[in-house]
């Protein structure tokens, strides 16, 4: 007998309703959770040949069905299929992506500085707050599970976590439902301690792998967080007599090469020009020791999906500040035109 379509998405309900309630699962509650529009009657024969073909069995007279061994297999075989597709494709797509991008905004700051002759920054766009999208583990050997995070953006973090016993196919899935439906959409700052104990009491003896996979979650989103920045022309600080006495010079390059520094002060504008996107620092204002001779001009630009990201000049405090704002702008047109275009072609 051949598990068609219909039979494949009833096993599904099957297994779904069950792994939910623990209960047998009859044809009246598999009516009311497939989008089949099938009769209870229709359901009930269909679940006899799932019977038959041994993928359910029925525990006791009256009773409703639960999952085989063989039901559970072929059900997380095809789970395991359609992420692993899913991971890959992301993956192929998000390579892509990344390398056009980190071109890109090196091509920016290369250009800003050749036209402005000052020196440039600009930093790779994150998301506000970024948050999980889904979890998947499996097994790689008997004693190390993979763990799949995809956070906002898309982006895939690979993980081995170490497990003391090989896990049965049944209990994977039940920890796989379990993490993604209390942490799905959350970001770190969302993951309370209340949430993590009923989790790693609903997981039982295999709360040690809650809490090892939302430590590895914590990991995965703080560095997404953590900023990748681009800088170019930092030889055209020479070009002004202030900036040029060898100790200031030095400083001010340290500071470029570090990027601690930077960091701190584009996120600090990013905070600032939420509503305007243009903020201008003269002196001390940039609140950067190295930078109190200078002026800084940064704008925050968008990519759309609330993925932003700054752009700065630093030059002398005698800076051409119209030409510097004028530019700015209009990389950040060009930028929004760009990607909006290319989110609109996919």
């Amino acid at each position: 007998m051949e598990l068609d379509e219909r039979k494949k998405k009833i096993l599904q309900a099957v297994i779904r309703n069950y792994l939910e309630t623990g209960e047998p699962v009859g044809s009246r509650t598999i009516s009311k959770y497939t989008d089949l529009n099938l009769s209870s009657a229709t359901i009930r024969n269909e679940m006899a040949d799932l019977e038959e073909m041994g993928y359910i069995f029925q525990p006791h007279t009256s009773a409703g069905r639960i999952p085989s061994d063989k039901g559970y297999r072929l059900y997380v075989d095809a789970m395991m299929a359609d992420k692993e597709r899913e991971v890959v494709e992301m993956k192929e797509m998000l390579v892509q992506r990344q390398d056009k991008m980190e071109t890109l905004l090196k091509q920016v700051a290369r250009v800003l500085a050749q036209n402005t002759q000052y020196a440039t920054m600009i930093s790779a766009p994150q998301t506000k707050r970024s948050k999980l999208k889904f979890i998947q583990l499996s097994r790689v050997e008997a004693n190390q599970l993979l763990a799949v995070i995809v956070i906002e953006g898309n982006v895939i973090k690979n993980n081995i976590l170490s497990v003391q016993e090989e896990l049965s196919d049944e209990t994977l899935l039940k920890l796989n439902i379990l993490l993604n439906t209390h942490l799905n959409g959350l970001s770190i700052d969302e993951i309370n301690l209340a949430m993590i104990a009923f989790m790693k009491q609903q997981a039982g003896i295999h709360s040690a792998i809650v809490s090892e996979v939302i430590d590895a979650v914590a990991e995965a989103i703080r560095a997404e967080e953590d900023l990748e920045i681009y800088t170019s022309g930092t030889n055209n600080i020479f070009r002004y007599p202030e900036l040029a006495d060898q100790q200031k010079a030095s400083e001010l390059i340290n500071t470029f090469e570090e990027k601690q520094l930077l960091g701190e002060l584009l996120q600090e504008a990013h905070g600032e020009g939420e509503e305007t996107g243009i903020q201008v620092y003269i002196g001390a204002e940039t609140q950067v020791q190295s930078m109190k001779d200078c002026s800084v001009v940064t704008a925050t630009y968008e990519l759309g999906g609330g993925m932003k990201g700054t752009i700065g000049i630093i030059g002398p405090k005698r800076m051409d500040y119209d030409k510097v704002v004028g530019t700015l702008r209009m990389i950040q047109n060009q930028l929004d035109t760009l990607y909006g275009q290319e989110g609109a072609d996919e």
